[in-house]
């Protein structure tokens, strides 16, 4: 834009000299004319006091139009009288003496800015029939040898034709920059405006991006402190609740207190990776399947209840996003059957297949009224199943819940099998 700006500058500085430069030649080619005309006389001629006469006449008439008034040169029919004057000055001073030659040119230079392009060929035409009977030595010369004069005369028509021709090609060439220049004005005004409601949808949807960014992380928090903390302190509460029951006993009570004691420290170590955001620690030392056969067999020896875990197809590595919701699917669903289904068997299936990856939890226990997929009511507030089904609906997976009093539950997580590396 600068560039352009600065061409557009030096462009018009560039036209106003021309224009000043147009409205002084006439009175130089008066003043040439009327000095060879007074020490080289023309034979033949006006009287020099008539010639001075029609010189000052001539002046007179390009001062009124074109010098005072230069405004004038916007009005066509203003412009016509004043060229048509032009030339029939210019015929009487090349009659009066051919040294008035140098004023009849200034009709050519006239003619472009005054005069649409028709009467402009007429314009140089007349001019180019003076300038050549000034050329050929006036207007007796020219009749006397007629066919040098015609000579001249297509001479300068030729040179004039050609004047124009580049003329009007410059004067397209202008009108058409100036239209590209226009366009491109009212492009970038367009493409500012544009800018500035980028700039404000921009604002706007860094401000969604933020708050759903902390929304995000305010679920993820309330899903890892459910898994991690909550689940925990659920575990340890009843190890310490089986203990009171078992103070009379002092092995079992030991045992109680002891499982109580593992499960806070291991509760304290996940929740400070979930804080950080870390893999769950048994995806950090061994594969999915081992992993979910490490914690079917933890919770089969804390809470006395047979645990089977199976895995059918090609186990292979998952994306660590998918794993994770994989195992916190099944400690969640552990930790149900460990408070509320009273089950005597629970069987854990993990399931790969060629484009999904399905975690299949089911137990022998109470079950409960699942009412078109509706999931058990929570007496104590826990967060349930609603984090589950957020952290397998995140990865695009769905659950499904089946249940009826008395014929156990059934829960399953199916979930894309996005590749990974080896967990």
């Amino acid at each position: 834009m600068t560039s352009s700006g600065e061409s557009d500058d030096r462009l018009s500085a560039w036209k106003a000299r021309e224009a000043a430069l147009y409205r002084v030649l006439p009175y130089g080619g008066l003043a040439v004319g009327t000095l060879l005309a007074v020490v080289t006389p023309a034979p033949r001629g006006l009287p020099l006091s008539l010639t001075l006469a029609v010189v000052a006449a001539a002046a007179g008439w390009v001062a009124w139009f074109i010098t005072l008034h230069p405004g004038w040169q916007v009005h066509r029919v203003r412009m016509a009288v004043y060229y048509a004057g032009l030339l029939t000055f210019g015929a009487v001073l090349v009659v009066a003496s051919p040294w008035y030659g140098y004023f009849a040119w200034i009709g050519y230079l006239h003619a472009f800015p005054v005069l649409s392009w028709r009467w402009r060929i007429a314009g140089v035409a007349v001019t180019a029939v003076l300038v050549a009977t000034a050329q050929g030595g006036g207007v007796a010369a020219a009749s006397s040898d007629w066919q040098l004069w015609l000579v001249l005369v297509l001479f300068n028509m030729l040179v004039a034709g050609a004047v124009i021709w580049f003329s009007i090609v410059a004067e397209r060439e202008d009108a058409k920059r100036k239209r590209l220049v226009a366009e491109l004005a009212a492009a970038n005004r367009q493409l500012t405006e544009t800018v500035r409601e980028n700039e404000g949808l921009h604002a706007q949807l860094v401000t969604q991006a933020r708050e759903a960014g902390v929304l995000d992380e305010r679920q993820r928090m309330a899903r890892e402190i459910h898994d991690t903390l909550a689940q925990g302190l659920t575990g340890i509460i009843t190890q310490l609740e089986a203990a009171e029951q078992t103070r009379d006993r002092s092995g079992d009570w030991r045992r109680h207190v002891d499982n109580a004691l593992a499960l806070a420290r291991e509760s304290l170590t996940e929740a400070r990776r979930s804080v950080r955001a870390i893999r769950p620690e048994p995806l950090e030392t061994a594969r999915l399947p081992d992993a979910l056969a490490e914690l079917g067999g933890r919770w089969s020896a804390l809470h006395g209840v047979r645990a089977d875990v199976s895995t059918t197809g090609t186990p292979r590595p998952l994306h660590p996003e998918v794993e994770v919701t994989l195992l916190r699917a099944a400690q969640e669903a552990l930790a149900n059957v460990a408070r509320h289904a009273a089950a005597s068997r629970v069987g854990l299936t993990l399931s790969y297949m060629s484009d999904v990856v399905t975690l299949d939890v089911r137990d022998d226990g109470t079950g409960f009224d699942a009412g078109n997929g509706a999931v058990a009511p929570k007496p104590d507030g826990g967060y349930g199943l609603t984090a589950m089904r957020q952290r397998v609906a995140r990865v695009g997976g769905r659950l499904a819940v089946e249940s009826e009093p008395g014929g156990g539950t059934a829960i399953s997580a199916s979930v894309p099998a996005l590749p990974g590396g080896a967990g």
